[in-house]
């Protein structure tokens, strides 16, 4: 249940804090099918985890412009309302199908200042059971390089058990 979960019972090890994450959201979801209700309540309990992150929230394909991104639901300031698949760091892992890692925004090509004070960010595709793309979880932070491969592993996990089974 949501009222249990607490962000001081969360390991300090990054690695270990992705798991222990990983279980609490998949017993939150246990029995939502809700798509929008599940990337709201894995919005907001990532960015509750994690002091770093500054925005955090998902871009949905839109079903009616397929090779374009429609905000989701997030936590953080105010996000870019559309991204074409292959802009910025967003459209680029959408159109890749592939985890993006920007240690600095500003040295990434075509990058989207949706917030300035984004310094480094990290995109996951999400995908659901059939392997259709269904949207985009970004993480900003207002720090340089704060992401790695555990977030890539731990945020790719919490997104194939959330979205894909």
């Amino acid at each position: 249940m949501a009222e249990s979960f607490s962000i001081q019972t969360l390991p300090a090890a990054k690695t270990e804090r992705y798991e222990t994450l990983l279980t609490e959201i998949n017993a939150v979801l246990d029995g939502e099918d809700n798509r929008v209700a599940r990337m709201a309540t894995v919005a907001a309990m990532l960015a509750a985890a994690f002091e770093s992150f500054y925005w955090t929230g998902f871009y949905m394909v839109d079903a009616n412009r397929p090779n374009e991104l429609v905000i989701g639901p997030y936590q953080g300031t105010l996000g870019c309302l559309r991204i074409a698949f292959g802009r910025g760091v967003c459209g680029t892992a959408a159109a890749t199908r592939q985890t993006v890692i920007v240690a600095d925004v500003e040295a990434f090509p075509d990058h989207i200042a949706c917030d300035s004070r984004s310094r480094s960010e990290i995109v996951i595709p999400v995908f659901d059971a059939k392997g259709e793309l269904i949207a985009v979880l970004d993480v900003d932070s207002t720090e340089l390089a704060t992401f790695n491969d555990d977030d890539k592993v731990g945020l790719e996990a919490i997104v194939r058990n959330a979205f894909a089974n």
